[in-house]
């Protein structure tokens, strides 16, 4: 009976790294759903009509909607843009603030459960007419995408330090300092020298 060889095993991927993409997807998704929902009325007129404050002439202006829910979603993008191309401690530190603004967000749409709807209610009892206030969907829109956000951030300041980072060579170069050598402008010497140089192993820029 013939013996079988051993297929070679290839290493596992560490199961931090393959949270990666997941992670930041949903933090993306939720982020920018947020940030298009808390653009959006979260409170109207039952039906959608804004006819009574027509009538009476009456601007009801932003009433009903939650700019701050927007102004958070938008820090927890800009985070998460930071999060791809930093490392080590920075995109901790990024991380946890992406964090912050997702509480933040979160806090909003607790705050705007209430404010938006009485809010316009109040617009209308001012102008001396009367309406059924609901909330939109946008306002369930944006509750989910800080919910999905809220729960990414998190997972991002607890599995960063674990997630691929983006290699140095990307980095900007910089000069040299101390005792390693200062690169001597290319300018000073032709292709024909660069070229000899190389040929006899020398390093043309030492």
């Amino acid at each position: 009976m013939a013996d079988t060889a051993a297929a070679p095993q290839t290493p596992a991927t560490p199961p931090g790294r393959r949270t990666f993409g997941p992670v930041v997807l949903l933090g993306l998704a939720g982020g920018t759903l947020a940030a298009v929902g808390g653009s959006r009325p979260w409170a109207e007129v039952a039906g959608g009509s804004d006819q009574a404050g027509a009538v009476l002439g009456y601007s009801l202006g932003d009433t009903g909607e939650m700019p701050a829910a927007t102004a958070a979603a938008l820090v927890v993008l800009a985070c998460w843009g930071v999060v791809l191309v930093t490392r080590r401690r920075v995109r901790r530190a990024v991380a946890v603030l992406g964090a912050v603004a997702a509480m933040g967000l979160a806090a909003a749409v607790v705050v705007g459960w209430s404010s938006t709807v009485d809010d316009l209610r109040d617009a209308y009892t001012a102008a001396s007419s009367t309406a059924e206030v609901g909330r939109t969907g946008w306002f369930w829109a944006s509750a989910v995408g800080a919910l999905l956000t809220l729960v990414a951030s998190v997972l991002a300041v607890r599995l960063v330090p674990q997630w691929p980072e983006m290699g140095s060579r990307y980095d900007a170069p910089t000069g040299g300092t101390g005792a390693d050598p200062v690169a001597r402008p290319v300018e000073e010497a032709t292709n024909i020298d660069l070229w000899k140089a190389m040929d006899e192993g020398h390093d043309p820029t030492a």
